[in-house]
């Protein structure tokens, strides 16, 4: 445990913006005179109505919003037809007329937005993030936090600067199994992690695809210039638009999508901020559709202290989208025994037994059976389930109110897991290990800079 406090603190000093692991309320005079008071609306402006947002992010609002005392006022969007779709949405489920703002600027243009949630495309989660730390609007922002670690810099920078209320869409945090696996881990009742294993696999030839749409959009239709961002300009191309996700980059597919939640697990209940390394191999095996994102993806990281090679366990994580079985797993081992967070038990299951022990002068070691709280998630869905994203959104509503900037998931949070997650990507697109630096916080591969390319 003192190898691990010492490189946390090493990390924290080499990386005084990321502040890991900060905690508490701050009570600096300009958050103290922006507490709201309990009769005080907060207006809420949404950035991008898309299906996760429709299908999740709003229900979860709405179940707390009227004893919270939240509402939504506006809505932005670059696409006239997601607009004209979330203003009747929202007419219908709550009877409030939503204002419409073409982008952003006009959004934050407006005097009656206390607070945003943004929900658009991958690579822009952390760009409108910063946009929205620079107007001075709390936040809830929907995973990944970042594709690349210029964005996940810049956005990083602008929330600490700002001391808005980040929430990042990683809403394993807030679950109650989730919550008392880390207590557990972080207690030493289980011992030193020597391995993990988290897969994540489904057969859905649909997955991220939108025919339909594809064919009836226009570039009319939306401003393709600002969804662009400050990605390279490319003629219009309604896939790269609709179906980002199997387009970098625009996103990174797997890692953006599934591998941001399970490796955050592991940075929560460990404290280890980002991989001493990975190694990744895949590619498209099965969905041959002009996509440049894999469908089948295996990643090996190394976690540990970086001044003792000696101490530290590794992370396999794997996901395909050609075969479901095995579904979603997360399996934390420890010489004692087993966490398994798909069925919520921990089990003595191939802790060290006696007679293997006795063999070599050793005590057996094998963990007390118990069960976590249970709370599932369906690898159908779309990343986690209401009852995590119910808790998450309720979490941040509570945190705006009080001013806490350490939410269940912080900014800080985030910008771990785009390391881990931009590192596993860079290295299976050079087929080399990734590193991080955390002297320039980029990715490092064949001793350079890792190239968004």
């Amino acid at each position: 445990m003192e190898s691990r406090r010492k490189f946390i603190q090493k990390i924290s000093a080499g990386m005084a913006a990321m502040a890991v692991g900060s905690k508490g309320v701050d009570l600096s005079a300009r958050s103290f005179s922006a507490v709201p008071g309990a009769n005080d609306k907060i207006r809420v402006g949404i950035v991008g109505f898309s299906d996760r947002f429709r299908s999740s992010l709003f229900p979860c609002f709405m179940h707390h919003a009227r004893e919270m005392n939240f509402e939504l006022v506006a809505l932005s969007d670059i696409w006239n037809r997601r607009r004209d779709e979330g203003k009747a949405y929202i007419k219908e489920k709550t009877g409030w007329d939503v204002a419409l703002c073409r982008n952003n600027e006009e959004l934050y243009a407006r005097t009656d937005i206390d607070a945003v949630i943004i929900s658009t495309a991958d690579f822009q989660h952390a760009l409108h993030l910063a946009e929205a730390a620079r107007a001075g609007k709390d936040a809830y922002c929907e995973k990944p936090f970042a594709e690349t670690m210029d964005d996940a810099n810049a956005a990083l920078k602008a929330c600490k600067e700002a001391g808005i209320v980040v929430q990042i869409g990683s809403q394993r945090r807030s679950g109650r199994n989730y919550q008392a696996a880390h207590d557990y881990i972080r207690s030493g009742k289980f011992g030193d992690i020597v391995m993990a294993e988290m897969r994540w696999n489904v057969n859905q030839p649909g997955r991220w695809r939108r025919p339909q749409l594809c064919a009836q959009i226009r570039e009319s239709d939306v401003d393709w210039g600002r969804f662009l961002m400050n990605r390279p300009k490319v003629a219009w191309d309604p896939r790269k638009y609709l179906e980002y996700r199997l387009f970098w980059p625009y996103s990174s597919g797997i890692p953006g999508q599934w591998m941001c939640h399970q490796i955050d697990t592991v940075h929560w209940f460990t404290g280890f901020p980002y991989p001493r390394s990975v190694v990744s191999n895949g590619g498209i095996y099965q969905w041959k559709d002009g996509r440049t994102n894999a469908d089948t993806l295996t990643s090996v990281f190394e976690y540990g202290p970086l001044d003792d090679d000696s101490k530290g366990f590794q992370v396999t994580y794997s996901s395909r989208f050609s075969n479901s079985a095995g579904g979603i797993k997360e399996l934390y081992y420890a010489n004692g025994g087993m966490l398994n967070l798909d069925t919520n038990e921990i089990t003595p299951e191939g802790g060290l037994r006696e007679q293997e022990a006795k063999a070599m002068g050793l005590q057996a070691n094998q963990l007390e059976s118990f069960t976590l709280p249970k709370i599932s998630v369906d690898a159908g869905a779309n990343t986690g389930g209401d009852p995590l994203t119910s808790a998450h959104m309720r979490n941040w509503m509570e945190c705006v109110r009080t001013r806490n900037i350490a939410t269940n998931c912080p900014v800080e949070a985030g910008h771990s897991h785009t390391i881990a997650c931009a590192m596993a990507n860079a290295a299976y697109r050079t087929g080399m290990q990734a590193t991080y630096d955390p002297a320039t916080q980029q990715i490092m591969t064949g001793g350079r800079i890792f190239k968004y390319e």
